[in-house]
């Protein structure tokens, strides 16, 4: 039995730490909406001249209608909606204690896994996406510190975890209808290029429809923002989108995304030997949780 699917769901945790550093970068000096609208372009171009030097077409015309229908319902529910709700999570509860409710992702596709694929997990592996997602979780409740003191009502707080967890879930739902739009052997670049296809319009005509589109395109003419816009392209909805994939393709779908939530992990490391932060018992008891979770999920 080989890994290649594991390994590249690893890869896409990697390219997730990176692809954080790179959106909060340009974030901060264009705003999401020329981000978010920017990458997707960047994205939806490369990814067409890509499928055009590996098929000799800009679209994956001999694909089925099947696949197309699944794989853009993907791309609207994982690149466009799961991203918007994340977007509100993080406004009202803020940014660390939303990637805690994204943490119940890698539980939603085991479950849809074992429903609509059929793939049926040992005791062992689901004991080690628990022990992983705990992992995660103890790191990034750490990370997130005290809870700020705005005084935010119960219906907010309601509110606000209702929308992380229903990115979680959109996010798993994505993955599963990609896994289902690759069904009949369509290659990862043909699959990617749907998907990107879809979130693009849905949030070129969400920004148009809210008369932000030409605006935030002109924020992109500083160069600065363009090389960050172009990074989070990169290691998001291109070389991100195309190694989860083929992971989920290659892998169980809830050892998958249970790997590829490893991103935040391989922040917290960044930071710590990059930008010399300091880690609590919490933050180094998480990693190591999560490490062994993750390679019990490699062994088993």
């Amino acid at each position: 039995m080989d890994y290649l699917g594991e390994f590249a769901a690893l890869g896409t945790a990697v390219l997730g730490a990176f692809n954080s550093i790179f959106l909060t970068l340009a974030g901060r000096r264009v705003g999401s909406g020329a981000v978010n609208g920017g990458r997707l372009l960047m994205a939806l171009g490369v990814l067409g001249f890509m499928h055009y030097a590996l098929f000799g077409t800009f679209l994956p015309l001999q694909a089925k209608w099947g696949s197309l229908l699944a794989l853009g319902v993907s791309g609207l529910i994982g690149l466009a909606l799961a991203d918007a709700l994340l977007i509100e999570a993080i406004l009202i509860l803020g940014p660390r204690v939303a990637l805690v409710m994204m943490s119940a992702s890698p539980i939603f596709s085991v479950l849809l896994g074992r429903l609509f694929l059929g793939q049926v997990l040992s005791g062992v592996q689901l004991a080690a996406i628990l022990v992983t997602v705990t992992g995660i979780g103890l790191v990034l409740v750490e990370r997130a510190g005290p809870p700020d003191a705005k005084g935010r009502s119960l219906p907010a707080w309601v509110a606000g975890s209702a929308f992380g967890v229903g990115s979680a879930f959109g996010d798993a739902v994505g993955m599963l209808l990609s896994n289902l739009g690759m069904q009949d052997g369509l290659h990862a670049v043909s699959a990617n290029l749907v998907r990107v296809a879809a979130g693009t319009a849905a949030v070129v005509l969400w920004l148009i429809l809210r008369f932000q589109f030409v605006p935030n395109l002109k924020c992109l003419k500083d160069r600065r923002a363009l090389l960050l816009v172009g990074g989070v392209a990169a290691t998001g909805p291109v070389l991100g989108v195309l190694l989860s994939l083929y992971a989920i393709t290659r892998a169980p779908l809830g050892i998958a995304v249970t790997l590829m939530s490893l991103a935040p992990l391989f922040l917290l490391l960044t930071s710590v030997v990059y930008l010399g932060e300091r880690c609590s018992w919490k933050a180094v008891m998480g990693t190591l949780c999560s490490m062994v979770g993750a390679g019990a999920l490699l062994l088993g």
